[in-house]
């Protein structure tokens, strides 16, 4: 429980950091992200998720 505590908080500060200090490019990033066909935006985040698992995986390893 205190993983997912953690990666929860880290989630929070990352995206807070980004509303934060440039609210403005946010908008940017959006409308770019529009502009990406559903199907790539889907292996994007299948990727994000295989990359995702793969640094948990050998965090865990390294017995962090």
């Amino acid at each position: 429980m205190s993983w997912l505590l953690l990666g929860f908080g880290l989630v929070l500060v990352i995206e807070g950091l980004v509303l934060a200090l440039a609210p403005s490019r946010l908008e940017d990033v959006i409308e770019a992200i529009r502009n990406i066909p559903p199907e790539t935006r889907r292996m994007l985040g299948l990727g994000a998720v295989a990359l995702g698992v793969t640094l948990v995986w050998i965090a865990r390893s390294l017995g962090v």
